[in-house]
């Protein structure tokens, strides 16, 4: 039995294999394919779609998590895909480089990251997978086939695992960097009426708020020319684990017991959320630990609707016993071909549900309304969408359906979710 870290998503394989090499993948993947069986590959788990389900053949790619070759002069790194992002942070700081952004939890494999378009926040930074310079892939022929540009690159660096095994990737990494972080609750009219300006002044800039709650909570992070000042460990689990994680855990399970009771908790979580400022290691400031179970989904929608589209999304969430934050974000287009950045300003908006709760009705009503703007659904959360509705949405689609096609004609890296979401592969 296989389960997702959600705990909502499982799956009872006929075959769990974990390779430690890139021979070991080839060797998995001929057994399946031997035996009639698809291939999907499971990270770390932190996806709340059905993309890692199989009753085929699963693979972990957890003890291929080296990093294989790092150059500080051209920041170029190179790395197996079973790397947890946490672990390739710490190790690209011991070469003084990092990653330009990523996002809050950092807990995925590197694969499966750049697979599922993992972004950050940052109006002019572009999400994980805009940093992939190259990638090897084992096919279902049990070939090991080097990417490093081109039209085959663009499809595979969002891929959803559909083209192949990703085996090591090549990151364009930048020199390492002191940010500081600011959490301010501010009005959240104030936020939307100046939001343009608020996203424009700040190299990173997001913000939280709770369905019934007029606060935004703010967060804003800067480079500075700084050294690093970590907190101490007792103040980190403060912050992090008593507050931010089992605080808000309990108000969550009580808001499950006493639904009437959730917009008043939403409104003194948002009150207990002071003022705060820290300078870090980039990585400490971008990720801190999620503890607290819950599903999600994610829309990634034209940065021109993002006030409206907030405003409208609150208003349908207080209708609901939603006791989690909408969360938003904004990053730059990319050229990836199912990005959901793709070639357009983009802000992310992102709901949830806690665990136990009901979460479909609130997640189509939300979906309604990220379809009215053209949304493109974050690849690794749920939704609603087919190949047929989503199709229209992305200019290259037939360009990566073609060169999935050719990698993957029998549909061996396939399974329910990829037939519904991307459509079944057939030979061009």
């Amino acid at each position: 039995m296989w389960s997702n870290w959600a705990g909502d998503q499982r799956c009872e394989p006929a075959a769990i294999e974990r390779p430690a090499g890139v021979g070991e993948v080839v060797g998995a993947v001929e057994r399946a394919v031997a035996a009639g069986r698809c291939v999907r590959v499971a990270g770390s788990g932190h996806s709340f779609t059905a993309a890692a389900l199989t009753d085929g053949t699963l693979l972990s790619l957890d003890r291929m998590g080296a990093v294989l070759d790092a150059d500080p002069s051209s920041g170029l790194v190179r790395v197996e895909a079973g790397i947890r992002l946490h672990a390739l942070s710490h190790a690209l700081a011991a070469h003084g480089l990092a990653l330009p952004n990523l996002g809050d939890i950092d807990e995925q494999s590197i694969a499966g990251a750049i697979a599922t378009a993992t972004h950050g926040t940052g109006v002019t930074l572009r999400n994980v997978s805009a940093q992939v310079r190259a990638l090897r892939l084992v096919t279902a022929k049990g070939h090991m086939v080097d990417l490093d540009g081109g039209e085959e690159l663009l499809a595979a660096r969002v891929a959803v695992g559909a083209l192949g095994v990703v085996t090591e990737v090549t990151l364009q990494t930048v020199p390492a960097f002191t940010l500081r972080g600011v959490d301010a609750p501010v009005a959240l009219a104030e936020v939307l009426d100046g939001l343009d300006e608020r996203v424009d002044a700040h190299r990173h800039f997001e913000f939280f708020v709770f369905p019934h709650a007029d606060s935004a909570l703010t967060r804003t992070n800067e480079v500075v020319d700084e050294s690093p000042r970590p907190r101490p460990q007792w103040r980190a689990w403060v912050d992090d684990i008593l507050l931010a994680n089992r605080a808000f855990q309990l108000a969550c399970v009580i808001g499950r017991t006493f639904p009437p009771a959730i917009p008043s908790l939403n409104r003194l979580v948002t009150r207990l959320s002071g003022t705060s400022t820290r300078v870090d290691r980039s990585d400490r400031i971008f990720a801190s630990p999620r503890l607290v179970r819950f599903t999600e989904m994610e829309y990634a929608l034209p940065r021109a609707v993002a006030a409206d589209a907030v405003r409208a999304i609150k208003a349908t969430a207080e209708r609901y016993a939603i006791n989690f934050p909408i969360e938003v974000r904004f990053v730059a287009p990319d050229d990836a071909l199912l990005s959901p950045a793709h070639q357009r300003e983009t802000v992310y908006v992102a709901i949830h549900a806690f665990k136990g709760m009901a979460w479909e009705p609130y997640f189509r009503t939300v979906e309604a309304i990220a379809d009215e703007h053209g949304g493109r659904p974050h690849w690794g959360k749920r939704h609603f969408q087919t190949a047929a509705t989503l199709a229209p949405r992305y200019p290259e689609w037939e360009r990566f359906a073609a060169v999935r096609a050719r990698l993957d004609p029998d549909g061996v890296f396939s399974n329910a979710y990829t037939d519904r979401v991307l459509g079944t592969t057939r030979a061009v």
